[in-house]
């Protein structure tokens, strides 16, 4: 079993995947707009048109994936403070790289340092409103 992480946007799904590939590397496994879709999908409006119906992007063993919610299925989406994507990594040093990356435009909740638990830890909120907590655990030396 595994367990991905979905996350709606509501027109900037492109651009925020563009930067998550920029951060993480690797390629987009899928990615397609509503304009690819099938002819029976309900009509979606001009300007909806190229937003991403559905986009992947492998991180490690885990796909981060997403889409644009157009008006023809609901309201646009609330990115609220009711979840965090958490990334386990291997070193300082990429924690601290992906964390500069993540936060710029965005906000720090807690700049990466060692904690109580053992780990390497920080917090923040991407400029897209997805809130990220990056982990490195610290080997017993």
């Amino acid at each position: 079993m595994q367990l991905n992480t979905y996350l709606n946007f509501g027109g900037n799904c492109r651009s925020a995947f563009e930067f998550y590939r920029s951060l993480f590397g690797g390629e987009f496994t899928f990615l397609s707009t509503y304009a690819d879709g099938p002819p029976d999908m309900p009509p979606i409006a001009v300007e909806e048109q190229d937003w991403i119906m559905h986009v992947s992007l492998p991180i490690g063993e885990s796909e981060l994936m997403g889409s644009d919610v157009c008006s023809a299925f609901g309201e646009p989406p609330n990115l609220g403070n009711g979840y965090s994507i958490s990334i386990h990594l291997e070193s300082r040093e990429e924690t601290d790289r992906l964390f500069a990356g993540l936060s710029e435009g965005g906000t720090v909740a807690m700049q990466p340092a060692d904690m109580f638990w053992g780990a390497y830890f920080g917090m923040c909120t991407d400029r897209f409103g997805v809130q990220w907590m990056l982990n490195c655990e610290q080997s017993a030396d």
